[in-house]
């Protein structure tokens, strides 16, 4: 298995880059939080690499962080995804995001992503609950309905899932429902 490339990259056309290691050229498939944290053409890059073969053909996948790799071979486990929905998943949220959107139990951040449907969305934050770190029961203080609903009530306000969901996590939660929840997170907008 290749679980690691150390090379320079000659090409970047998302989903694919293309890097240079001794001379052999390595066709990847990466999401676009790695594409935003790539050097420029012509520098070396090291990048942490998935294998995958379907239907006998190989695709070798690629991370700039280890997590996202754990979190993308984790993503594959889940019945219904596959390389493809696992790689809009994390071009839409970083690894972090997306177990806060677990933990948060944000079926509606989830479906944002395209190629996520409300099905697939519910049955990730289902199958993803015990699997990612710090997204499992007890780690959020609050009922996970009104966080959720906070971070869909700002998505409709206009901000993207990432921020939504990093302002419902700024806020002391604790015994709030989603509206004040809200208001608190609006609040950090004005000052």
């Amino acid at each position: 298995m290749i679980g690691r490339l150390e090379g320079v990259l000659r090409e970047r056309h998302p989903p694919r880059l293309l890097v240079d290691v001794g001379g052999v050229g390595y066709e990847l498939e990466a999401p676009m939080t790695t594409f935003y944290s790539l050097p420029p053409v012509g520098e070396s890059v090291v990048l942490h690499t998935h294998l995958a073969v379907r239907d006998e053909v190989p695709c070798l996948y690629a991370f700039a962080r280890r997590v996202e790799r754990d979190t993308f071979r984790r993503l594959l486990r889940v019945s219904g995804v596959g390389g493809k929905v696992a790689l809009a998943l994390l071009s839409g949220l970083d690894a972090d995001g997306l177990a806060r959107c677990v933990r948060a139990g944000d079926a509606a951040g989830l479906a944002r992503v395209p190629g996520i449907g409300k099905k697939t969305a519910e049955r990730l934050l289902f199958e993803l609950r015990d699997r990612l770190p710090g997204a499992g029961a007890g780690a959020v203080d609050v009922p996970e309905e009104p966080l959720a609903e906070a971070v869909a009530a700002l998505a409709a306000l206009g901000f993207s899932a990432n921020e939504a969901q990093r302002r419902v996590s700024a806020v002391d939660a604790t015994g709030l429902d989603s509206e004040a929840i809200v208001r608190a997170a609006l609040k950090g907008v004005v000052s």
